[in-house]
């Protein structure tokens, strides 16, 4: 922002930066890079570009009622949002064939456990095409939370904007969205959102 004196390499790279991070990280907490993009750049179709990535985010802000899914679980009972209501919700998109998914899984029981009985649902969404490679390895690793299956069906991932793997999600008790883009489980930061929610 201070550095770059050539107006054409600035509004480039400021572009790339910042469509970048809000396409994976979306508009919350984005003030600064948002205003550090409409300072440098004026291309029109960069900033069309742009103002449609952030309309498409505005429907996933903090407030705003989360999209809603609706999944089998592992026996074959169908889950929706609408069930989990009344608890706050955090919500694991992954797969099994996903290393840094994989990665989590440790850090997610430990939390599970943590909050056991507390008004907190965990719910692994999993987007894998093979719906048996899934149900074994819940089986075979004793995966605990509410275990889901989306296979295919990319509704629920498309809504919020997912082109990676794992992302979490948090939703209030009314099922509105306090953050689409998640701490993970492994960060100490998210116990503490949860220790500052359930008032521990």
């Amino acid at each position: 922002d201070k550095n770059i004196k050539d107006k054409k390499v600035a509004e480039y790279l400021v572009n790339l930066f910042v469509y970048g991070n809000i396409s994976s990280r979306g508009l919350d907490g984005s003030d600064a890079l948002i205003s550090m993009f409409n300072k440098h750049v004026k291309d029109a179709k960069m900033l069309d570009k742009f103002n449609t990535l952030c309309t498409k985010w505005e429907k996933l802000k903090a407030g705003t009622p989360s999209p809603a899914f609706s999944y089998p679980d592992i026996n074959g009972k169908t889950i929706s949002l609408a069930d989990l209501k009344g608890k706050y919700i955090y919500i694991d998109v992954w797969a099994t064939w996903c290393g840094p998914c994989r990665g989590e899984l440790p850090a997610l029981k430990e939390l599970e456990e943590k909050y056991a009985g507390k008004d907190i649902h965990f719910v692994s969404l999993s987007c894998d095409k093979n719906k048996k490679a899934w149900e074994n390895m819940v089986t075979k690793d004793q995966l605990k939370g509410i275990q889901l299956h989306m296979g295919t069906d990319r509704t629920f991932m498309d809504a919020y904007l997912i082109n990676g793997i794992p992302r979490f999600i948090l939703l209030d008790r009314d099922g509105k969205i306090i953050s689409a883009n998640m701490t993970r489980p492994s960060d100490p930061k998210t116990a503490e959102k949860f220790n500052e929610l359930l008032g521990l």
